[in-house]
């Protein structure tokens, strides 16, 4: 019989709970499809059967090259169930960043989504020894017609290797996308991502549940994206699956989801529009608008206070929502009750803003190395400006520095074939260092402030942290995105890429001189800074930062050190004649 904290367990647990409601919702031929909970179980099946065919085994890793998707889904949970290590690839990835990973994880095989993504692994196949099985989301049903044959011959043999793997065994190895250096393949038990799943059992029941459908467009390369499509299957709610990140906006009004997790870039979009509708609009509407915006901001404080909504207010809070927050909510599907935000920091202007339209964002905190989430805001406690509370089960403290460390069972079991670095951050008491300079208030909210490898100590002596000053530059409908600037140099200073629609619109309206604007932005940001915070120069960039130029990471991280490298006579000029 299988442990009862593997992946394998939570997929048979599942089904054997299965409701009425669809377990997934997919694209097909352009339109959104039921997929029923026999449909899903009978190819996992076929898949788990078909993989034992082919000689994969317990511990073997087996890479998915692909992008969010039903296939994806399936197929990972036949790599549990057999007890092989899935070693996820991004759909976006160079043959050299794939090569990376199939090689250290040393991987027998690959499934690729399509022929652009096979043309990738076999450019580099040479270099890849271990490499035995590669086929694309196509040959999936020959592999599935394969472990029907395998079924039929030994139909003891899957549930044989189901009962092999423990709750020890490792489920995945996640490579860390990282800012600086070459990724790192965190080890994953599978009880890691169970007990991460089934945090939600200690959760308000507001929280999440089986009613609720849930938009799924993160990478499931990433540990965010892998969580909620773990989750997904523990809980009992309908995920659906979205490939392409640049489709979401269409995708959240066609399924109209009840909760979507998302990585701060896409808030930050909706945040500038929002702004910009308001800002446009004409005297009546803007009106309207700024009111119904100041009675959200007063609703949401109380709330967060605790204090009661008072009944005049709380009728200006439903004539709001009926001549402005609709509107907005409209645009998100209508039905959303529930917004997650993670993989990198919501500044406390958007979350305000979105708080004020009645659709709070609960930001929470994590990193790979603890199975994705640590701590988070939630309906019954949540502060702007923090990452929230820690979640059930998770310890938390300051080291001397100001650098969070937690413990939890949720911690991973190391870097793959790095022992050194798994020293540097796991102590031998299972205390992780997280790298991140936190704060914990009287409550128990954190308050993350920085990376402890990003705080610019300046000429001075004096600590920076830049995160702080970026969030509130790209606040502005402007700014797209801001780098902090001033390690080891006289003052700080900055790297500014504006949003070139809001620009257009602005200089439509009569605007004329942009340094001007930029400069009112900056003075903005420095005006309740002390002096050695504040921004002295900037230099506005003549393009955005980029995936394709290695400049952003899959979850729409800037990488600081590929930056400052692709734009250093930019940052020279920064600091030369002052």
């Amino acid at each position: 019989m299988a442990a009862t904290r593997t992946i394998g367990a939570l997929w048979r647990d599942a089904v054997a709970r299965a409701s009425t409601r669809p377990p997934y919702l997919a694209e097909r031929d352009g339109a959104w499809v039921e997929v029923s909970w026999p449909e899903a179980a009978g190819r996992v099946d076929d898949l788990a059967n078909g993989l034992l065919a082919l000689g994969v085994k317990k511990g073997d890793a087996f890479s998915i090259f692909a992008s969010t998707s039903l296939e994806w889904c399936l197929f990972d949970f036949a790599l549990g169930l057999i007890g092989a290590i899935g070693a996820p690839v991004y759909a976006n990835s160079s043959p050299r960043d794939a090569a990376y990973v199939l090689g250290h994880s040393e991987a027998v095989g690959v499934l690729v989504e399509d022929e652009e993504q096979l043309a990738k692994v076999e450019s580099v196949r040479s270099e890849l020894p271990c490499l035995r099985h590669v086929f694309t989301f196509a040959g999936l049903t020959e592999l599935e017609a394969r472990g029907r044959e395998h079924a039929a011959a030994h139909p003891e043999a899957l549930a044989a290797a189901e009962a092999a793997v423990d709750e020890d065994d490792l489920f995945t190895y996640i490579y860390t996308s990282g800012t600086t250096g070459p990724p790192k393949g965190c080890m994953i038990r599978h009880r890691n991502y169970y007990a991460m799943a089934a945090v939600v059992d200690r959760m308000p029941n507001s929280f999440v549940g089986p009613e609720d459908t849930l938009l799924l467009y993160l990478p499931l390369a990433h540990n965010y994206g892998r969580l909620i499509h773990l989750q997904a299957r523990y809980v009992g709610y309908t995920l659906a699956l979205c490939s392409d990140p640049l489709r979401v906006g269409e995708a959240l009004t066609a399924v109209r989801p009840t909760t979507f997790p998302s990585v701060p870039r896409v808030y930050e979009k909706v945040h500038t529009a929002v702004v910009s509708g308001l800002d446009d609009a004409s005297g009546p509407k803007r009106a309207v608008g700024r009111w119904a915006l100041r009675v959200g901001r007063e609703v949401s404080r109380r709330r967060q206070s605790g204090e009661p909504i008072p009944r005049g207010l709380a009728l200006r809070h439903r004539l709001a929502d009926r001549l402005v927050y609709s509107k907005v909510k409209a645009r998100l599907g209508g039905r959303l009750r529930l917004a997650n935000s993670g993989g990198a920091p919501l500044s406390r202007e958007v979350m305000e803003l979105f708080a004020a339209f009645d659709l709070p964002i609960y930001e929470g905190y994590g990193l790979t190395e603890c199975t994705t989430a640590a701590s988070v805001n939630r309906p019954d406690a949540y502060r702007f400006g923090t990452v929230g509370k820690p979640l059930p089960g998770v310890e938390v403290r300051l080291a001397e520095d100001g650098e969070l460390e937690l413990r939890s069972e949720t911690v991973f079991a190391g870097y793959l074939k790095d022992p050194e670095a798994t020293r540097e951050v796991l102590r031998d008491d299972g205390w992780l260092r997280t790298g991140d300079i936190a704060e914990i208030d009287e409550d128990g909210f954190i308050t993350i402030t920085d990376r402890k490898k990003d705080i610019l100590v300046t000429a001075g002596g004096k600590n920076v942290a830049p995160q702080n000053l970026e969030n509130e530059l790209k606040a502005s409908r402007y700014v797209s995105q801001a780098i902090v600037l001033g390690d080891r140099r006289p003052y700080v200073a900055a790297l500014l890429t504006l949003d070139r629609d809001e620009i257009a619109k602005w200089r439509a309206d009569g605007g004329e001189d942009e340094a001007a604007l930029v400069q009112g932005i900056v003075d903005e940001v420095n005006q309740h800074r002390s002096r050695y915070e504040q921004i002295k120069r900037f230099e506005v960039l003549p393009r955005d930062f980029s995936a394709e130029a290695g400049e952003i990471t899959p979850t729409l991280k800037v990488r600081r050190g590929v930056v400052q490298e692709h734009f250093a006579e930019a940052i020279e000029r920064l600091y030369v004649n002052p």
